[in-house]
């Protein structure tokens, strides 16, 4: 159990790592998943989402504290717990963000993640046939399509959203995200595309690289200020695993800070009270917790919908009949159709909302469509200010910290909600859409355009979109917990590598992003180490 990399976590940005790393043949690599093996067939299934989610097989199942932004409401908050991460279980919506977001994070001081810096880094990693050769890569592990699945009253939003004054995007993921359009996603053949398909898979048969499932790391271990590896709990059995290079986190937002956390790192007066002895004191580790909130109106059309296409046996039948035929379908859907990336107010300089609008509709995900025929047009607030922070309960990793979102807490965050839910009023109240909507089921004609009937409503009704963000955030100022290099500061032979360490929330779904994250992080190490043998073999011939 030695190794020259460590990497925790095989998700979005811990596949990237373990294939890059792997790639030469000069080192040997662990990536260590705490969850399973990812072959549970609905992972694989785009549609699979409905069974992986809430299902404690793959689903770490973590759960916020009540916040008083969502008038005392607790959220779940799904986590892949699996190979892929939550790339294994998520909605498939390939978004990299806008590049204003990433010239952002480096005029924080973040030197090296511009939008020039990382640009080829996402078309290194993605295989798409859209686009314009500038801005799309074609060659890359992780295939990128366009969606093949169409429903009639998605395509009338989008025509609507047109008639509003908002424009049609060809692709936005391309040079400009403003507008609206069809989803990209993480599909190949009618199958998902998760980050342990495109990078792991491929890297498995490669003699120097390890992967260990049912691994859960218990802390890191340190020499001084050096992490030279971990104690971890494999299939049931204390295992040390040594590291003579680097240990990477790539466990996500929620388990990277906790393992920095019970391994000594982090606030001294949040960690000292749970007995853990302090290796290195950052107080940001565990804080600028970011996520982004969706309001959901729905509304009841007579066109067909997913609703009514599955309420009996013979047609859910039919459907699965037709996605083993054809790989198409509803079996082949996204958790979204439609986007738009769209500004509140004209003096924006960039979309300050997305949307997601999704043929169908559910009181709560987990329950099941409605009876009705009907569609969901979701909205979310792309940047909010509002930032949560997480707490320890014990230095123990299998007790889950308390999570605080503090959602809502600023004037620009509900401004900007409410608005959002009003834009999705005024494009559903325009034709064509229009004409195939028979009622605004939620929020509802109770629910006036008034500024605090909105904002009480999403209070009460809003939930999250599953993006958890930079609760170890890169930067140079003093609650930062890794530097650009994604070295945590203070301390040798560690990094951070996956949504954690973004400084602010990307303005879009981050699975493209942390995969992103992991290129850039595979590069960095690589330069570190061939720059160190690059040193050693200067000293040996100086010696010499």
């Amino acid at each position: 159990m030695e190794f020259d990399y460590i990497i925790v976590g095989a998700g979005s940005a811990g596949c990237v790592l373990a294939n890059r790393l792997s790639a030469n043949g000069k080192y040997r690599v662990a990536v260590l998943e705490a969850g399973g093996k990812d072959t549970y067939p609905w992972i694989h299934i785009p549609v699979g989402y409905f069974k992986t989610m809430g299902n404690p097989k793959t689903d770490w199942c973590y759960k916020t504290e009540p916040d008083p932004g969502l008038n005392g409401r607790s959220l779940k908050w799904p986590r892949g717990k699996v190979l892929g991460g939550s790339s294994s279980i998520n909605g498939l919506l390939y978004v990299r963000g806008q590049k204003e977001d990433y010239d952002g994070w480096r005029q924080l001081g973040n030197t090296g993640w511009s939008w020039e810096d990382v640009k080829p880094l996402f078309k290194r990693s993605e295989s798409y046939t859209g686009g314009n050769d500038d801005e799309r890569g074609r060659n890359g592990p992780l295939s990128v399509s366009d969606t093949k699945v169409t429903r009639e009253i998605v395509d009338l939003w989008l025509d609507s959203a047109v008639a509003a004054g908002y424009k049609r995007n060809p692709d936005y993921n391309g040079e400009d995200q403003e507008g609206v359009a069809l989803f990209q996603l993480t599909t190949r053949n009618g199958r998902r595309c998760s980050s342990a398909v495109a990078y792991l898979n491929p890297a498995k048969v490669r003699e120097n690289l390890t992967v260990l499932t049912k691994c859960a790391v218990e802390r890191l271990i340190f020499d001084g200020k050096r992490c030279t590896g971990l104690k971890a709990n494999h299939n049931g059995q204390s295992v040390t695993i040594t590291a003579h290079k680097e240990v990477i986190l790539s466990a996500g937002a929620l388990a990277s800070p906790q393992i920095l956390m019970v391994s000594g790192i982090g606030a001294a007066d949040e960690l000292k009270p749970h007995g853990i002895e302090m290796v290195q004191e950052l107080k940001g580790v565990g804080k600028n917790m970011q996520d982004h909130l969706q309001a959901r109106p729905v509304y009841k059309t007579p066109l067909s919908t997913i609703n009514i296409e599955i309420n009996n046996y013979f047609k859910q039948a039919m459907i699965g009949l037709k996605y083993i035929a054809t790989r198409g379908g509803p079996m082949a859907m996204a958790a979204s159709l439609g986007t738009g990336f769209l500004k509140t107010r004209e003096d924006l300089a960039v979309p300050d909302i997305q949307f997601h609008i999704q043929p169908f509709s559910a009181d709560k995900i987990d329950e099941g469509p409605n009876q009705f025929s009907a569609f969901t047009a979701s909205v979310l607030q792309l940047r909010p200010e509002s930032a949560g922070h997480m707490e320890l309960v014990s230095g123990d990793m299998r007790d889950y910290p308390k999570l605080h979102p503090n959602y809502l807490a600023t004037k620009t965050d509900c401004n900007t909600i409410v608005e959002g839910v009003r834009i999705t009023r005024r494009i559903c109240q325009t034709k064509p859409v229009a004409d195939h909507i028979t009622e605004e089921y939620k929020p509802g004609p109770q629910v006036s355009d008034d500024y605090d009937e909105i904002l009480d409503w999403v209070r009460n009704t809003a939930t999250t979109i599953y993006h958890p963000t930079g609760t170890c955030k890169m930067g140079v100022d003093d609650m930062a917990v890794v530097t650009p290099e994604l070295k945590v500061k203070g301390i040798e032979g560690l990094r951070v590598a996956d949504a954690s360490i973004m400084p602010i929330i990307v303005s879009g779904n981050t699975n493209a992003p942390c995969m992103m994250i992991g290129e850039k992080a595979s590069d960095l190490v690589l330069a570190d180490a061939e720059a160190g043998t690059s040193t050693s073999n200067v000293l040996e011939k100086a010696a010499s």
